[in-house]
């Protein structure tokens, strides 16, 4: 389907002059795509000659509802004639409301708000060690995260992320972080030591591959920290606000958290990130410890409520829960016809195939038949649709997945 494109979208640029403006003043930090896109509806996006293309990885899971969610788009705009940002010295009225929220949908405790889910976990990391040094009066900085684990690109959190091949270059890197293998309690019970302060998490590693864990490992972590002392910190900066099928993807595993980071999917395509720390660990940041300049403003914050609000009043949870075992049969289909797909496995609109082969080349026949998905840890096509997507949306992205591995000669 083509859209019939207007004057003013893209000003009438032709995609070859966008793409060499752009490569003559931005950094080159991306492997792009030579896509331009001008538009956005709920699973579908089109490009600047009008083709739709279906959107099964929208903006980096960042569009958890969809592009441009009617609740959303009138939330923003209705907030852009009345403040769009005040400084963090003055209060206005939504950042409280938002954090009464994300606290509701979690546990008992108080939010920060920063922009991002880099500067979610460096939030954390930094929470962690004041809540050892000034509440538990020990010298304990040490944090242990998994092997494979992403956590972002900023200098702590890229110490923090369990992939060398991101941190080449970088070094000296921020001191005092420990790897382990991620779903082996017994090498990770084996790293605590009186310096550790966190332990600190990915529910699903998404980044690493769609690796999930089993719900006696979570348990087992969970068991360690509060048995040492020691802060559990969950990233569900991709697989939190519904995206596995409940708000947030630990609650899958029946235990608590100590400090959440969240940012994605919460501001529905604004750019909003949060940490969430349970009462007893967020006194350990006072005035002056930590800040984020546009963190929590009245526009994201209007983002926000409008996405959390969307997904408790519309049964956002109960479609990601339907379509989730949907497009699993479905994948599993495929499975069984292609010997080349290793595995299918995620959690709620979290999924990953895992292929005997890099995937590089499937996305751009995706691509080039109007599908959009990832490839991530080389081998694995990683797709998280919209929370709101459908089963004939789902039928058409197997269509072009079949057609695609029909092809291939493995």
């Amino acid at each position: 389907m083509r859209l019939k494109l207007n004057k003013n979208l893209l000003d009438q640029k032709l995609k070859d002059e966008v793409i060499a403006e752009h490569q003559k003043y931005v950094m080159n930090t991306y492997f792009r795509i030579p896509l331009v896109l001008v538009k956005g509806q709920g699973s579908f996006v089109w490009d600047n000659y009008g083709d739709r293309y279906l959107d099964f990885w929208p903006g980096w899971a960042v569009n958890s509802l969809g592009h441009c969610h009617p609740r959303v788009v009138a939330a923003v705009k209705k907030q852009v004639d009345i403040l769009i940002h005040v400084s963090n010295y003055l209060y206005h009225p939504l950042q409280g409301e938002l954090a009464q929220l994300l606290v509701e949908a979690s546990f008992p405790g108080k939010v920060f708000f920063c922009n991002s889910g880099a500067e979610a976990v460096e939030g954390a990391i930094k929470l962690a060690r004041k809540y050892a040094r000034t509440i538990l009066k020990k010298d304990g900085y040490e944090i242990i995260t998994a092997f494979n684990s992403f956590h972002g690109r900023t200098l702590g959190a890229l110490t923090a992320t369990g992939q060398f091949k991101y941190q080449q270059d970088f070094h000296p890197l921020v001191p005092g972080f420990k790897y382990v293998p991620f779903n082996d309690l017994k090498t990770l019970e084996e790293a605590v030591g009186e310096k550790t302060c966190a332990v600190l998490l990915e529910p699903i590693q998404g980044e690493g591959g769609v690796n999930v864990a089993s719900p006696e490992y979570f348990r087992g972590v969970r068991e360690l920290c509060s048995r040492h002392n020691v802060l559990l910190i969950l990233d569900e900066v991709q697989t939190g606000l519904g995206r596995t099928g409940k708000m947030f993807a630990y609650q899958h595993y029946g235990i608590g958290a100590d400090v959440i980071t969240l940012a994605k999917g919460l501001g529905g395509g604004v750019p909003i990130g949060a940490v969430i720390a349970r009462s007893g660990v967020a006194e350990a940041l006072i005035p002056g410890n930590h800040a984020s300049t546009f963190g929590g403003n009245p526009l994201a914050c209007a983002a926000g409520i409008a996405v959390l609000e969307t997904i408790k009043q519309q049964d956002v949870l109960k479609n990601v829960n339907q379509q989730s075992e949907y497009f699993f049969s479905r994948l599993e289909g495929l499975r069984s016809r292609f010997p080349f797909l290793r595995e299918i496995r995620g959690k709620g609109l979290l999924l990953g195939v895992e292929l005997d082969f890099p995937g590089k080349e499937i996305v751009e026949q995706c691509r080039q038949r109007k599908l959009l998905i990832n490839c991530t840890a080389e081998k694995v096509l990683r797709m998280a649709p919209s929370l709101l997507v459908t089963s004939q949306e789902i039928d058409m992205a197997v269509e072009v997945l079949e057609a695609v591995f029909s092809r291939q000669n493995y």
